[in-house]
Parts: C-alpha cells; structure tokens; sequence
C-alpha cells in the first residue's frame, strides 16, 4: 500500500461538443458541487466539437475556483510557442486556474489532413521533448530572446510573455514505454490511458513501470502526480463492471487507486447528466474524508 500524502482531487471531462447547449450550466455545476477540475479533450479535427483553446477559457469565464486542463493537447497541431502564449494567456486571464495536460499526438491521417507534419513514433516523443523544454523556458524567460535550434522546432530570439500567473503543471498523457520514461524524467504529472482502455491490472502495472523509471532517473516518483480519467456510470443498481455500480463499489475501486498512489480522479460519465455529477460529487466527499481518516489513524 503507498500513502503519498498528496490531497486528492476529483475533476469532470465534459464532451466539447458544438451542440450541447448546456455545457457551461454543467461545468458551473461542477463547481458548485466541489470539483477541482475540468478536464477538456483536444481533437482539432473534430468536426463536431469546439476548440479546446477557445473554450478554456470561455469556461473560466463562466466559473470562479475550478481548475482547467486541456486532457490532453494535440501537440502536433498546436506548435509549442503558441502553445506556451496560450495557456499563459489563460492563466493570466483566470487567475492561475490552469495547467497543461499534453501528448504527443494521435490520429495521424486527420491530423495530418489538418496540416501537421507527419512523424515516426519516436520522431513525436522527441518532438514532445522538445517541446516540454520550450515551454518551460517560454514561462521563464518573459522579455528575453528564446532561441532553439531542434530537429522538430525552431526559435530564432522569441520575446517570450507575459508570464503565467502560476506555475503551470506539465501533466503528460500516454503509456508506452518510452513515454513512461519521458514521464519520469520531464514531467510533473501522468495521464495514463483512460479506464475505458486499460484494465485495472495493466493501469497498475504501468504505474509500477513509471514509478522504476523515476527511480532510475533519479526522481522521488512522489513527485509525479497521477491523474486517471474514469469512464463510467453510478447505478443504484448491482456492480455490473469496473466503474460501472453503486456508490459502494466506485468508493472501494477508487480508494484502492488512491491507495496505489493515483491522486487526481476525473470523471468521463457515460451518461453526461447532472444526476452523474451530484453521484461522484457524493462518492469524492466520502473518499476524501475516508483518506483523511485513515491517514490521521
């Protein structure tokens, strides 16, 4: 059992979609009911869903303590300067309520029909590296020439600014081996694949990958947080599947990941209805008061 002592978080992954006229009653709801955070999915080529950058921060308009995160962004399509200008940009405007989930892409063939230049697996996560690096020097360096001469991005003395109001998280999304270790060495937050892709034994296993490779790179993997987006429904029926039952049963799954080290839970509901969010709104005040107890004990 791992006990580290980070507070837990509970977060909502609302679909961005175009439609959906309730979208921002939804998220505010979010935050009357105690969420931390707002998870939005970027998929630029999309056609039905808005961009994530657009409406970041028209939520954060629309709120006053909920905390936003792109979950993740398309780095192939959003090049890293730009990047970097926007979620500052953000932050600034919201009051420091953002931080940056980002991979390193996905979808090759409508990303590419979008204008993004193709790449080799290994070509995306160097490109990532690169771009974890010029980030975190574009929220440093406000007012002095940036130049990087890499082989996927090139800056020639950009004037970097304004700076963010906070220190901006990096949380990285992925789960391949060679992300893992990219995770462990770079990055201050994992983003695993969601529940709906992993079993819970493979989502463990991977955790245990990340925690030796941040070992190996000489990080407390402490350090890294682990937010996990949870596809699912609560029932008032039987446990029908991981995620999918009673209250009871997501409090004893979740308390089990907390208890692994996962600190950050986001909730992707099957069904995206206000009975969904008052449900794990409940199933996150029980949790965090069973942690609170048991770390106390």
């Amino acid at each position: 059992m791992t006990d580290r002592r980070r507070p837990l978080e509970f977060g909502y992954f609302p679909v961005p979609n175009a439609a959906d006229t309730d979208l921002l009653s939804r998220v505010q709801h979010a935050e009357q009911l105690g969420y931390d955070l707002v998870g939005i999915q970027d998929h630029p080529y999309q056609r039905r869903f808005l961009d994530t950058f657009v409406l970041l921060p028209w939520l954060a308009a629309g709120t006053e303590r909920i905390r936003f995160f792109p979950d993740v962004t398309h780095l192939p399509l959003r090049p890293p300067a730009m990047l970097a200008k926007a979620v500052a940009s953000i932050d600034v405007l919201s009051g420091g309520r953002i931080e940056l989930g980002i991979g390193s892409g996905g979808f090759e063939d409508a990303s590419q029909a979008m204008g993004a230049t193709p790449r080799t697996p290994p070509q995306s996560l160097a490109a990532l590296e690169e771009a974890i690096a010029i980030l975190r020097r574009f929220w440093a360096t406000p007012e002095k020439g940036i130049h990087h001469d890499g082989a996927h991005y090139q800056l020639a003395g950009v004037k970097a600014g304004p700076p963010p109001a906070h220190d901006v998280d990096i949380w990285v999304g992925g789960g391949g081996p060679m992300m893992l270790r990219l995770v462990a060495r770079l990055a201050d937050g994992w983003i695993p694949p969601s529940v709906r892709s992993l079993a819970r034994d493979g989502l463990l296993a991977k955790q245990r990958e990340l925690d030796q490779a941040a070992t190996d790179a000489g990080r407390d993997p402490s350090m890294i947080r682990r937010i996990v987006n949870i596809n699912g429904r609560v029932t008032d029926g039987p446990f029908e599947d991981w995620f999918k039952g009673p209250e009871d049963h997501w409090i004893e799954e979740l308390a089990g990941l907390a208890a692994e080290g996962f600190d950050t839970f986001v909730l992707w509901p099957d069904d995206d209805t206000d009975e969904q969010l008052v449900a794990f709104a409940h199933i996150a005040d029980r949790l965090r008061a069973d942690v609170v107890a048991a770390r106390t004990a």
